[in-house]
Order: C-alpha cells, then sequence, then structure tokens
C-alpha cells in the first residue's frame, strides 16, 4: 500500500466542513467561515476561530462564509478554506490524498469544476464528488443498492436535497436553496417587522436552535435577546416566545414540504409504494427544527425519521463510499 496518500471525505457545507479520514472517522468538525485581512488578502483565522469574528470585524477584516447556497460564492476563499482544512487533517503529508467532495444534487457543470478545481489547488491528487442525498442515505445507514425506493430529505446549511434513491443511483431529486441560512433571515426579517429591532445572524441562529419550531408546541417557551432598536438606534433587549418562532418559520418550511410533495409526485408508482411503506428519512443539521417532522408528516402522510447523528450523516456517507474509490478509478481507467 505504500505510495497512496490518506483518502478523505469532505462534506463541504454552507454552514460546517466536516472532514472523514478512512479508518478514523469523523476528524474535523469546523464552521466554513474564513478571515480575510483585505489588505494584504491573508487568511487570519478559519472555523471556529472566524465564526466568532463574524459581524464583529473592523474594516480591513472581512470574516465571510465562501459558500453560500450550497455553492462556491468566494473561489480563492474557497481555495484557501480547503487547504488549510487538507492541511490541519493530513498533517504534513509526504503523498497528496486522494478527496470526495459532496455537492448538492442539482448543481451546474461550471459549479462542480469549480469544486474539483479548488480541492485540487488546495492539494488534492484526485477528486471525486458525490451528490449530497445519496451521500446522506449511505450515511443514515440506508443500503441503496437494492431495487427499492428511498427518500431521503437532506436539510443543510444552504440547500435541502431532496432525493428518491434506488439501485445506487437518484431517480428523482430536486435541490431547493431553502434550508438553515433562510430560516435564519426569515427569523431576522419578522424580529424587524413585528419589533422594529434589527439583530444579527448569531442571534436569529440562537433563537432558531433554542426556540424555534414549526410545529405548535404544548408549552410556549422564551428567550431574551439583544439588538438594534430601529427608533431610537439605541441597544435593547426584548424576548420572544416560541409561538412567534412557529409564525416566522412557517413559511420556509412549508416550502421545503411543498418540495418533498412535489418529488413524491413524480416518483414511479412503485418507488412511491416503498416509500410509503419505509418512510421519509431526514438527515443534515436542518432537519432538527424542532416539529419539522411532524409538520412533514401530517402533510404527506407517511412516517418520517430523524437519521441517527443527522449532522454527520453526508460526512459519513462520503467516508463510507470512499472505500469504493479504487473501484471508481478502475471505472476511469477502462
Amino acid at each position: 500500500m505504500f505510495g497512496f496518500g490518506q483518502d478523505i471525505g469532505i462534506d463541504l457545507g454552507t454552514a460546517t466542513v466536516l472532514a472523514f479520514v478512512k479508518g478514523k472517522g469523523i476528524v474535523l468538525r469546523e464552521p466554513s467561515v474564513v478571515a480575510v485581512d483585505n489588505n494584504n488578502g491573508s487568511v487570519l483565522a478559519v472555523g471556529k476561530e472566524a465564526r466568532r469574528m463574524l459581524g464583529r470585524t473592523p474594516g480591513n477584516i472581512v470574516a465571510t462564509r465562501p459558500l453560500r447556497e450550497g455553492v462556491i460564492s468566494n473561489y480563492t476563499v474557497t481555495e484557501k478554506m480547503l487547504k488549510y482544512f487538507i492541511n490541519k487533517v493530513c498533517g504534513k503529508f509526504i503523498f497528496s490524498p486522494r478527496i470526495m467532495i459532496c455537492i448538492p444534487s442539482q448543481v451546474t457543470e461550471v459549479e462542480k469544476k469549480a469544486v474539483i478545481d479548488a480541492a485540487s489547488q488546495a492539494g488534492a491528487r484526485k477528486v471525486y464528488l458525490i451528490e449530497e442525498p445519496i451521500a446522506a442515505a449511505i450515511g443514515a445507514g440506508i443500503d441503496i443498492s437494492k431495487p427499492c425506493g428511498n427518500m431521503v430529505v437532506d436539510i443543510g446549511g444552504g440547500t435541502t436535497d431532496i432525493a428518491v434513491i434506488s439501485l445506487g443511483g437518484s431517480v428523482v431529486s430536486t435541490s431547493l436553496k431553502v434550508a438553515g441560512d433562510k430560516f435564519d433571515e426569515y427569523i431576522v426579517k419578522y424580529i424587524k417587522r413585528k419589533h422594529n429591532m434589527m439583530i444579527g445572524e448569531r442571534t436569529a441562529e440562537d433563537l432558531k436552535i433554542n426556540i424555534g419550531c414549526v410545529y405548535p408546541k404544548i408549552q410556549d417557551i422564551e428567550m431574551d435577546i439583544r439588538g438594534r432598536d430601529l427608533i431610537t438606534g439605541l441597544p435593547k433587549t426584548i424576548t420572544i416566545h416560541s409561538s412567534e418562532m412557529l409564525e416566522a418559520l412557517m413559511e420556509p418550511a412549508m416550502m421545503i414540504v411543498d418540495s418533498v410533495h412535489s418529488v413524491l409526485e413524480k416518483t414511479p408508482p412503485e418507488l412511491a409504494a416503498d416509500i410509503s411503506d419505509k418512510g421519509i428519512y431526514m438527515t443534515g443539521g436542518g432537519c432538527l427544527l424542532d416539529g419539522l417532522d411532524k409538520l412533514l408528516q401530517e402533510k404527506t402522510g407517511i412516517h418520517v425519521m430523524i437519521a441517527q447523528d443527522a449532522v454527520s450523516c453526508v460526512a459519513l456517507g462520503t467516508g463510507k463510499a470512499l472505500d469504493n474509490l479504487d473501484s471508481l478509478d478502475g471505472k476511469i481507467r477502462k
């Protein structure tokens, strides 16, 4: 085996980057945020440190998320981020690693090329791509090689990928740009409209995680948040209830439900029968939003299950798919 670098699987998420190393499991879980000094273009911080800087930087430093809605929006920064993570995972390797990267199911050829180029520039010997819903299904422990239908709804930070998978490939799939980030946006808009107050992305995310819901809760819970009053321009603190979050998040949640519905409409009848038997699997960090599974179950009438360790499903699936790299290489050579 001497002469090969490591095999790494990367879930290049809009919100979080996870890296899986063959034989070691998930070795890296960092926010996909990069802080760059605008004066000379140097990277100051990546990951957790950079996330702390979001919305809190002076003029010459910009903390950005180089991936928006599942695709690369800033190529150079993405490349630097990947380089940093690959070095962190591999240390000083003698041989470049082979890397498998996850992409949303409906990306264009140009977007695919951007991912491959960024990873190659960052030090990969060879780059493979795998569709997110397929990786999520493998990570959730579904045997996708059998000729029966499985439906996966993978809700990440930037995109929600919905696919019906059979015989190792997706039969019907769609990718919509409504996911974790959109939920945060809707919360920011709602607080602005209803309370005349401006809050940042991070506060919105805290609200979503702590009291956010899309299905009526038995007990209304509350949380205090701070922001800037739009009338006086001064900082103020207000209390938000989970019932308000329900109002704020209903619209984007229904967009996801409608997309699931339209995928089910396009599914061949035999596979649809399998799905109503087995249920729908939900993966990704976005599916942990309180009540989303109940809402989907109520609207489709199909049993909905949240995968174990939903956040890591895609990375785990990418890791398992690494075992097939040699056969993939064989196919390409033939």
